[in-house]
């Protein structure tokens, strides 16, 4: 039956585990960088401490044990295979939410907020504000199918989460997303079915016209110019991956240094302490996100997510013109090279329910500032539940 959801346990054969340890252990490693800082990628010294940890310490056990305790489902949307996690709230008139990550993220990028979401009274919050969290996998990231053929774009992802939400017997729910999730949000909202209320999103895709790059205020300035310097200096994984993500995929399904370091070099560039990722995460944190893109064999499959957003027909954001209707929250993080404006963003979000500067944090905020984000999701909420 195309529509059943069926439970889903992992287990992955110690065969797995035992290969990747052999690879790990015979890496061919580069030279060192020459320049002292993280200007040329990540550096050695932190790549090879690292790939210690993950050959000498590290337990896949402990993550798996995580996913498995969480209660994780698929089933088969548009011809594709769907993983998700479903986590339901105690507190009976909780709200349906539904929270995509990014790249390079997963599921786990949302594991601390998953408590204090799902049972704020547990976690010293208000019961009122709980939530029913639905956290699936995208199209060929995680333990969701490998698409076989293109046309996976973001209205497409977008339409298969209201089937989701749909099949799981939700009728009225909330979005959330930030990274690629966003641009997943931003089609759920401009779709606007009847069961959405609102959206949250920590990430803003749009493009400033040229009349408000021209008319920026001096706050807006610092906001282009931190943009400009990211594409110019830290884009070039979206480049490659928006152009020619088979060539890459070859080196991310084959080594899983390789991975590692291109999945670690995100995480070091855009978190709130930029060219140093340990300050933000924790090597189990860092290396659980690579075992979700190594292990099912997605770096290729993911990466032509950026392959399609650069096909797609229409702008992967709203636009002045086209406003979304549907409420919505935002959240501003700090250290977020592409940041927008609430001038900007009221221009293409018609209700704005809420909006937030935290004093801290940077592009992966759910896991890196769990307690400002749960905050935010909850009083975006508040008004439409």
């Amino acid at each position: 039956m195309p529509e059943l959801i069926e439970p889903f346990t992992l287990s992955i054969p110690d065969e797995q585990l035992t290969d990747l340890g052999e690879r790990l252990s015979r890496t061919r490693w580069p030279d060192a960088e020459t320049v002292p800082d993280t200007s040329q990628g990540p550096q050695l010294a932190k790549v090879r401490a690292l790939h210690d940890y993950w050959l000498h310490t590290y337990d896949w056990r402990r993550c798996e044990k995580t996913l498995n305790g969480f209660g994780q489902s698929r089933t088969t949307i548009d011809g594709l295979g769907i993983h998700f996690l479903h986590v339901r709230s105690p507190e009976p008139d909780a709200l349906p939410l539904i929270m995509t990550h990014g790249w390079p993220s997963s599921v786990l990028d949302f594991r601390k907020v998953i408590g204090p979401l799902t049972d704020p009274a547990a976690h010293g919050g208000d019961p009122r504000d709980a939530f029913h969290l639905v956290v699936p996998s995208l199209p060929g990231c995680g333990f969701s199918d490998r698409p076989a053929a293109p046309g996976w774009g973001f209205p497409r992802i977008a339409d298969a989460w209201i089937t989701l939400m749909d099949r799981l017997g939700y009728q009225r729910w909330g979005a959330q997303g930030g990274d690629l999730g966003c641009a997943v949000t931003d089609e759920i909202g401009r779709a606007a079915p009847d069961g959405c209320v609102g959206l949250h999103l920590n990430f803003a895709m749009f493009p400033p016209t040229p009349e408000e790059i021209k008319d920026a205020t001096a706050q807006e300035q610092a906001m282009l110019d931190s943009a400009g310097w990211f594409w110019e200096n830290l884009s070039g994984y979206a480049r490659q991956q928006a152009t020619r993500p088979q060539t890459i995929g070859y080196s991310l399904a084959d080594s899983p240094v390789g991975l590692a370091a291109w999945i670690y070099a995100m995480y070091q560039d855009t978190c709130g302490t930029p060219g140093d990722a340990e300050a933000s995460f924790t090597l189990d944190e860092l290396l659980d996100t690579v075992m979700l893109y190594w292990l099912p064999g997605t770096g290729a499959s993911s990466a032509r997510t950026y392959w399609e957003m650069a096909r797609a027909s229409r702008p992967s954001a709203p636009t002045p013109a086209e406003p979304v209707t549907v409420p919505a929250g935002f959240s501003m993080f700090p250290a977020e090279h592409v940041r927008k404006s609430r001038r900007w963003i009221e221009r293409r979000y018609s209700n704005v329910i809420h909006f937030s500067e935290p004093a801290a944090g940077g592009h992966f905020a759910a896991l890196e500032q769990p307690k400002r984000f749960t905050d935010d999701v909850r009083a975006t909420f508040r008004s439409v539940r």
